[in-house]
């Protein structure tokens, strides 16, 4: 107990496997076909009612009794793999028509005598694996709160002020997210950013077992386009502001409004049962409309919301105080650990879903108080007279928000190295370099992670954009736009050009601790790569 009364829970030791719990109670396929409405086909001896432990998209990882989920995909069939499922211990497998017809192809040309299994068959099985995944697992989303936050820009930094907030008035918060899982703030091995339903409900069951009773996730828009978020419960979500990204998923940005919108929208299955949403944009305001009664509304920017934050006081150290109003009227004086206005809603948010989860204000304004979020607006300091910031922003409003933040903090002129992913959204390259070149004293195109795509093709289409930006419309002293495939060196050429009361902002990968290139994933951690180009700037003055 601290002097003030809050209980800070234990780290608690994670699971040998954070995705699964250790305990499961089966569940008759029977009772899932059932549920689901799936057919049922009997292979070997198998039973109707033989018990599901578990459930898994990828054969690799099949246990004995778990339920593998064959589904339908671009490239491939996942009934292909179902032998491999099957000898592993599946007790059933989940598909579709297709699917059903190419594991019975299977089987009946295998040299090996028959399994035992049970097939589930479904014309639309991904549309049902949430559901199942949560009953299987005992639906861990109703013994736990989940609060789930969505938006193009700010679910990790809100995500982590969401989660101190909680964890401050002693509550046990699991987190899942981006950058990393956590229990109770200790670091769960996973390379799930959004999990899929089987991934994600099991990882939920495992922190019911480990105590957790609030659990805060970004909620990305493929994930409830996609039905990964199905079968959970949710009791608050959050929505942040919504930018262009995923546009090369999202035909167009009312689609990827929608897809966002099933978190909020009162017919929709995944609808949480409260709401808070940041109204300081126009897609902001249209999420509250959908949600009608009962939204509470945060901004920086319309007094009339709900809660609202005064004019920021930047601090000597980079954060922000403000005024904030509660709906009551009562005003709160917050500390936001981080610069920029925009985190100023991200904490707001935070602190409006944190009320609503039950939790003081004044717990949750001292929990905000004291957060880093890495990889967002994060200082790598070496001692240099100069900032050093590496940054996640990799669409074309948050280069544009970082950017306008930091100018407003830097008494010099400010460069930026910045590039755009392979694979993705190619509507928004030109606008990453343009965002760039109408802020930065220097832009420097490099690569980011350019995947299967062509490097020099990608930096092409982004510095298009830069040089589109006329001279009138950049910064007084702008330097030419300069391209620098090698990341590192980029990165080492901008370090290189800093003079005193300059800042230097790397963008784009943030957190990441690898770039890929061309299927192969090279470790490459932006802050690393600074620290490195900083000491060897100061070995050769």
């Amino acid at each position: 107990m601290t002097e003030s009364g809050t209980r800070h829970p234990q780290p608690i030791p994670a699971p040998a496997d954070p995705t699964r719990p250790g305990r499961v109670e089966p569940c008759g396929v029977d009772t899932l076909a059932a549920a689901s409405g799936a057919r049922i086909d009997l292979v070997g001896s198998a039973s109707p009612d033989v018990g599901v432990t578990g459930v898994t998209l990828r054969a690799q990882d099949t246990r004995p009794g778990d339920l593998f989920a064959a589904l339908p995909g671009a490239r491939a069939h996942g009934a292909q793999f179902a032998a491999q499922a099957i000898s592993a211990g599946a007790a059933a497998v989940l598909t579709d028509s297709a699917g059903a017809a190419l594991v019975t192809e299977a089987m009946a040309a295998a040299d090996t005598p028959t399994p035992s299994f049970v097939l589930l068959v479904h014309p639309d099985p991904r549309s049902v694996l949430g559901d199942l995944s949560a009953r299987v697992y005992g639906n861990p989303s109703l013994r736990l709160r989940l609060i789930g936050i969505t938006g193009t820009s700010g679910k990790t930094t809100s995500s982590y002020l969401t989660e101190a907030a909680l964890m401050a008035a002693g509550q046990t918060v699991g987190l899942i997210g981006t950058v990393e899982t956590r229990v109770a703030g200790v670091r769960q091995d996973s390379s799930l950013t959004t999990p899929e339903a089987p991934a994600l409900q099991g990882m939920l069951a495992a922190m019911c077992e480990q105590g957790v009773d609030t659990v805060v996730m970004e909620v990305s828009s493929h994930a409830l386009e996609l039905g990964r978020v199905r079968g959970s419960s949710f009791a608050i979500g959050g929505f942040t502001n919504l930018s262009q990204d995923h546009l090369d998923f999202h035909p167009t940005m009312v689609d990827y409004f929608e897809a966002k919108a099933r978190l909020f929208r009162p017919d929709s299955p995944e609808h949480a049962h409260r709401s808070v949403v940041c109204v300081d944009d126009e897609w902001g305001a249209r999420m509250s409309e959908i949600v009608g009664h009962g939204v509470v509304t945060v901004s920086t920017r319309h007094s009339s919301a709900d809660w609202y934050a005064g004019p920021s006081r930047l601090r000597d150290d980079g954060s922000q105080v403000v005024t904030v109003r509660d709906p009551q009227g009562t005003p709160h004086t917050l500390r936001v650990p981080l610069p920029g206005r925009y985190n100023v809603a991200n904490a707001l948010i935070a602190l409006a879903i944190a009320d609503a989860a039950g939790v003081s204000i004044t717990d949750a304004v001292a929990g905000i108080a004291g957060v880093a979020v890495p990889g967002r607006v994060e200082l790598v300091d070496e001692g240099q007279d100069f900032l050093a910031v590496v940054d996640y922003a990799h669409k074309p409003a948050a280069v544009e928000a970082v950017i306008a933040t930091l100018r407003g903090q830097t008494s010099g002129r400010l460069a930026v190295v910045v590039g755009a992913g392979g694979n993705r959204d190619t509507g928004k390259r030109p606008l990453m370099g343009e965002a760039a070149a109408r802020g930065a004293h220097l832009v420097i195109v490099t690569d980011d992670n350019p995947r299967d795509e062509d490097p020099a093709a990608i930096r092409a289409e982004v510095r298009a954009g830069a040089e589109k930006v006329a001279r009138g419309e950049r910064p007084t002293g702008s330097e030419p736009i300069v391209e620098i495939g090698d990341r590192a060196a980029a990165i080492a050429h901008a370090v290189a050009w800093a003079r005193a009361g300059d800042t230097v902002l790397v963008a784009g990968k943030g957190h990441e601790s690898g770039q890929e290139i061309a299927g192969v994933k090279h470790p490459f951690d932006d802050r690393d790569v600074v620290r490195r180009a900083l000491a060897d700037r100061q070995e050769t003055t």
